[in-house]
């Protein structure tokens, strides 16, 4: 074997990458299911916090699962180029707002949903070890977390305001399929008798 590791790959190394392949097709199946995976992460997210809740307990672990949710969502409204570091990409006057350009997300709605949902999982997970379950007097963290969100959306949509940028599709003009041969400028179609 030429520039490969010489050695045979194991039983165990087989093993994960089955698993790996078998877990990547599965993500593969689901990207066109977009309400299927948000609702099965709503789920999950869900029953985590009825967990946390009823065992009065994990909140360093809400707290961080919290901050990293909002730190994927701010990645998900923000443009993958800064317009005020890389210079403007995004449409700013005159013809430019008139051509379509898609807006990029840093990071794309599949990548959000994925991590979010491992991350809610893993968090699932670790309610099960105890010495995750460090005390604290949570509604402080609750009032730095609401904080700490409110400044955040504050700043991003200052942020979409002052570059001109809509995040979601929602209201945006949209085209349908149409047939060819009635589309405007194209010969008239005669019809064929049977």
């Amino acid at each position: 074997m030429e520039g490969g590791d010489p050695r045979p790959a194991s039983a165990v190394e087989k093993f994960w990458a089955q698993v790996g392949r078998q877990y990547q097709h599965l993500l593969d199946k689901s990207t066109v299911h977009l309400k299927a995976r948000w609702a099965a992460f709503a789920g999950l997210l869900l029953f985590y916090l009825i967990r946390v809740y009823m065992l009065n307990g994990w909140f360093i672990v809400t707290y961080g699962l919290g901050i990293y949710l909002l730190n994927m969502f701010i990645g998900f409204l923000s443009p993958q180029v800064d317009p005020e570091t890389e210079g403007p990409v995004l449409p700013t006057a005159g013809r430019d707002t008139e051509e379509y350009r898609p807006f990029n997300r840093r990071v794309p709605e599949f990548k959000f949903w994925h991590k979010a949902t491992v991350a809610v999982v893993v968090s699932i997970g670790m309610t099960f070890f105890s010495f995750f379950d460090i005390p604290v007097f949570w509604p402080i963290l609750l009032v730095y977390f609401i904080l700490l969100f409110v400044m955040t959306m504050r700043k991003q949509i200052a942020h979409m305001i002052k570059h001109k940028y809509v995040p979601v599709s929602w209201g945006k003009k949209t085209y349908s399929k149409k047939d060819p041969l009635n589309a405007p400028g194209a010969a008239p179609s005669k019809g064929v008798a049977l």
